[in-house]
């Protein structure tokens, strides 16, 4: 949510800005703006428009901006205060000299608005972020120094922020801070960046250094400078940018979306690499933990939301029979606010693409300051989770820029049943050929991805007849019920209408009411070979579904042929043992999603409403 970009260098920093504006709009955003100071005439220059970042490059050719070598850029999603031109960030201070950026919320700033209202302050906007950028020039007055002011103001705010600024005064110069918010510095050669992730500078650097929480950042073209909120050094490590700019664009498909529904092998893959040794699991990550300590967890909780809590209930049936241990998938917003039991044999798995989302950073704190050891599974380096855990395991799914999630979910999913095998293995709960038997299948499934995206063009046509469609529904038993509703949320995020995923068995205890003649319903069918019970079951409730009016669509596998008396459509996924094909089974109901987008006409890579990393609570 919001993006943040800052520069020093040598050169032209509208250019930097837009272009890293341009590179962070996945994040989700209502308005844009920058600041630049003119190297010429010294002068801050603002330029800033609600909507699209288009409308911004706009005003940009219709009244230019005086360059420079220094300046700051926002993409802006609006909390206090609506998506207006007056409301975009940058706002100014100190009579229109400084400007600053804002991601976040401040909790005080009603407090902090009404000490400046009573020294004779007047403001604009709507916004907390003006109120923090008239404290600062305030500072600034009193100290002449910006990063003296700047560390004066930041130690009186409360709630979660990333702050930039920069002042005419000091053109060299932009400051930042962190307060449960990304940022992350870009070091180049006589240039350094600020961004609130490396897509923000990964077209001109990929070393970067991560700020860490209540750290204060200044950069000048020759140097970086980290401290604490109290003016202490911080030494920072850097660390590479696996990926280069060219990941981050469309390299000719028609969206993102689809550009990374098409990189789910690879994804898969990457993510598998270095993890397999000898027909076993062997995580590196998490030989810090040791042996011991794995096998003596007795109980894990994995905590994520939306579309990662999916992954994780997925991963449930798996790790459960593999290692033996139970595990509870819980709503990282809900989990530290009913007091949950913690004890010092509890593992917390965190799932998180980009590693900031706020209700998961926010319980994996909690999880650490009870006393349970937490491993993140991440897919972005440097992030906020990752350093708050005790080991992360990456994805190495690559950058997924459409805010609804497809290959990072494929891919999460991956992870955690390299997590569960490996705990398998140091727990002796798999015999060398079970755990051999699992390694093979899951190698596999990168080569059956592709299969299924080989065959899309029917989900794709189905997509584009049912362009009229108001309401879906999604069954699923055992590992398909995750799938179910990760279905149905990718149809809500995209196409915006009614769709719900219901485990299968709860079909005769309400959900079916909601059948009537026509209404398309999605059913997740387990493969007969592998769930000789469910299997059965499943196909029972096609039928009934069916003789009540329903249009039915079965995901089924290969060879399956107890589905075709009763589903209207049939789409096949590659054969897979029964816990392998959630992996397989996903992939057609993403590209439904998508389609059925496409066909109305909506934006697939930026859904209304949506950001793709949630940074506020």
């Amino acid at each position: 949510m919001c993006g943040i970009v800052g520069y020093v260098g040598d050169k032209k920093s509208i250019e930097v800005l837009v272009g890293g504006l341009r590179r962070l709009e996945y994040r989700g955003y209502d308005s844009a703006g920058i600041a630049v100071i003119d190297d010429e005439t010294g002068a801050l220059g603002v330029s800033k428009k609600s909507g699209k970042l288009v409308k911004l490059t706009d005003e940009l050719a219709a009244h230019p901006l005086g360059d420079g070598s220094a300046g700051i850029g926002h993409t802006r999603w609006a909390t206090h205060g609506g998506p207006t031109d007056v409301n975009a960030h940058p706002h100014l201070g100190d009579d229109g000299k400084l400007a600053l950026i804002h991601n976040g919320i401040i909790e005080n700033f009603s407090e902090l608005k009404n000490e400046l209202l009573a020294e004779g302050y007047g403001f604009a906007s709507e916004t907390d972020t003006e109120v923090a950028a008239a404290l600062l020039g305030r500072e600034y007055r009193a100290t002449g120094d910006l990063r003296t002011a700047f560390q004066n103001v930041v130690s009186r705010l409360d709630g979660a922020f990333t702050l930039l600024a920069l002042h005419s005064e000091e053109p060299g110069l932009v400051v930042g801070a962190r307060r449960n918010s990304p940022l992350v510095i870009g070091i180049g050669e006589g240039e350094n960046f600020l961004g609130s992730d490396v897509a923000a500078f990964v077209q001109y650097t990929r070393t970067a250094m991560a700020v860490g929480q209540d750290q204060i950042v200044a950069i000048t073209p020759d140097s970086v400078t980290v401290t604490d909120f109290a003016g202490a050094p911080v030494e920072v490590e850097t660390f590479e940018v696996e990926w280069d700019s060219a990941a981050a664009d469309k390299g000719g498909w028609s969206s993102f979306m689809a550009k990374e529904v098409a990189e789910q092998p690879d994804a898969v893959a990457n993510t598998l690499r270095g993890r397999i040794v000898d027909d076993a699991v062997v995580v590196p990550e998490l030989a810090a933990f040791g042996d011991e300590a794995l096998a003596g967890i007795r109980r894990i909780v994995i905590i994520a939301c939306g579309t990662a809590a999916y992954a994780g209930m997925t991963a449930q049936y798996a790790i459960e029979k593999w290692a033996r241990v139970p595990v509870t998938v819980e709503l990282s917003h809900e989990f530290r606010y009913r007091d949950p039991v913690i004890t010092d044999d509890t593992l917390v798995i965190s799932i998180s693409q980009s590693g900031e989302t706020m209700d998961t950073l926010m319980a994996v704190k909690y999880a650490r300051e009870a006393g349970a050891r937490v491993i993140s599974i991440c897919n972005t380096q440097g992030a906020t989770i990752p350093r708050e855990s005790d080991a992360v395991v990456y994805t190495h799914a690559g950058p997924e820029v459409a805010v609804a999630s497809t290959k990072a979910f494929v891919a999460q999913i991956t992870a955690l049943y390299l997590f569960g095998l490996h705990l398998a293995r140091v727990r002796g709960s798999l015999s060398v050929e079970e755990q051999a038997e699992q390694v093979r299948e899951l190698v596999a499934i990168p080569a059956k991805i592709a299969t299924v995206l080989e065959s899309s063009a029917t989900v794709a046509q189905l997509a584009h007849w049912m362009a009229d469609t108001r309401a879906v529904l999604f069954l699923g038993r055992h590992v398909g019920f995750p799938i179910a509703m990760e279905g149905a949320l990718k149809l809500k995020e995209l196409a915006y209408i009614h769709a719900e995923g219901f485990a299968a068995g709860e079909l005769k205890h309400g959900p079916i009411a909601l059948i009537e003649p026509g209404q398309p319903v999605f059913v997740v069918v387990p493969s007969p070979r592998g769930s000789a019970t469910l299997h059965p079951k499943v196909v029972s409730n096609i039928q009934e579904i069916r003789a009540r009016g329903a249009r039915v669509i079965a995901i089924a596998e290969e060879g399956d042929a107890a589905v075709l008396p009763f589903a209207d459509e049939v789409v096949r996924i590659p054969l897979a043992a029964p816990l392998f094909e959630p992996l397989l089974a996903v992939v057609p109901l993403q590209i439904f999603a998508m389609e059925l987008s496409i066909a109305k006409g909506l934006d697939v890579d930026q859904p209304r409403n949506l950001a793709k990393s949630v940074t506020v609570e």
